[in-house]
């Protein structure tokens, strides 16, 4: 099956994922793509630590990422990825991993960002990054749980 789901969460591995994200999605693995957290171990083992009975977790930089889909190394997963930046996804994609679809969970405000929904707040960058997913045929939503109702990127960014 491979990659079933990606999902962009500033929060990577947290309850919401563990205990709603991997069972909707039928995971077998969780995966994190960031090329910061894959060098922190004190944050790997935390992350670790909360990972359902059962899952695999793997927690890599974006070309090793790359690299193992590639390869074929997850084609008899269910993985659903979790990402800090669009621009993250942008870069699997542009290297050759399959991403059915994108799903917006949380993306933190800051300096130079505007709310778009409760939640998420983006800068220009993240726009256009978001935008070029969907432009490359990959379905990007919104979609903080999976009991709440989808909604399309152009609901919120146009």
């Amino acid at each position: 099956m491979s990659l079933v789901l990606a999902r962009i969460d500033q929060r990577l591995i947290h309850g919401i994922v563990v205990t709603q994200w991997a069972g909707a999605t039928q995971a077998k693995r969780l995966m994190v793509v960031d090329d910061e957290v894959s060098k922190d171990e004190v944050q790997k083992s935390a992350m670790r630590m909360s990972k359902p009975v059962g899952t695999g977790m793997s927690i890599i930089d974006t070309e090793t990422a790359i690299k193992n889909f590639n390869a074929g190394k997850y084609d008899s997963h269910n993985v659903f990825m979790i990402v800090r930046e669009p621009s993250t996804l942008v870069k699997l994609a542009e290297g050759g991993v399959k991403i059915p679809k994108v799903n917006i969970g949380i993306i933190f405000d800051g300096e130079g960002k505007t709310t778009v929904k409760k939640m998420v707040s983006v800068n220009e960058e993240e726009v256009n990054d978001l935008k070029k997913l969907q432009s490359m045929g990959i379905p990007v939503t919104f979609h903080f749980v999976p009991s709440e109702a989808e909604e399309p990127l152009e609901t919120y960014i146009k």
